[in-house]
Formats: C-alpha cells, sequence, structure tokens
C-alpha cells in the first residue's frame, strides 16, 4: 500500500489572510476552518485530497523559516499547469519571485509569503 501526504499544517500571523492569498495565487478552496488548538483558528486550503493547513494563535511578529533547525519549515512546493501565469499572479500580488531554474523534468522558481514562508512553484508540463 502506498501512502500519500495530505496536508501540511504551518504556523502563520493571519491565518484568514494566508487563506485567501493561497486561494487567489492558485485557484483553490477553503475546505474548512475555524477553531484550533490553544485559542487559535485554522484554514484549511486546498483541492480534495490535500490541502495546506494554515494557522494563527496571534504571535510575535517574527518571520522566517529555517534551513538550519531540525524541524524547521524549509518550503512547500505547489504544481501548476501554467508557470507564467502563477508567477504573473504572484508578482501583482506584490510578491518578488526568485531562483528561477529550468531542471528536469520542469522549471521552477520560489518566492517568500508576507509571513517569509518560502513557497516552490514548479511546472512539469
Amino acid at each position: 500500500m502506498a501512502a500519500k501526504l495530505e496536508h501540511v499544517n504551518v504556523t502563520v500571523s493571519d491565518a484568514e489572510a494566508t487563506a485567501r492569498l493561497l486561494c487567489d495565487l492558485f485557484g483553490w478552496h477553503v475546505r474548512w476552518s475555524g477553531p484550533a488548538i490553544d485559542g487559535g483558528v485554522s484554514f484549511h486550503v486546498g483541492e480534495k485530497d490535500n490541502y495546506i493547513a494554515v494557522y494563527s494563535q496571534g504571535g510575535d511578529g517574527a518571520i522566517g523559516n529555517s534551513y538550519s533547525s531540525p524541524g524547521g519549515l524549509n518550503h512547500f512546493g505547489v504544481v501548476v499547469d501554467d508557470l507564467d501565469l502563477v508567477e504573473d499572479r504572484i508578482k501583482e500580488a506584490g510578491f518578488a519571485t526568485h531562483s528561477h531554474a529550468d531542471y528536469e523534468p520542469g522549471r521552477r522558481f520560489y518566492f517568500n509569503d508576507h509571513d517569509g514562508i518560502e513557497i516552490e512553484v514548479v511546472s512539469y508540463t
């Protein structure tokens, strides 16, 4: 039996704003939202069989991801059909893209959201 990834849960400064951004950029929808652990709120954003849970309890405004701390979030990747279209949406939303690369078997770039979370956008078409 093969396993598949259902979701990833990440803490953000404003779960509703992050959910709205992900829906706008990637054409996803909010599958569920509601109260969460420790008085926080979660939004499950994605598609029928997989999603990203964005959680917020407030916070101190610290921004960043971690490539050096065990357990840190490095980035998450999103596969799209039209890389150029999605990059235009990301730029129109005010985010800078970086680290563009063509590689076997596709093309990719990255951007950092308003919380400093790095998102890889890749196309295999």
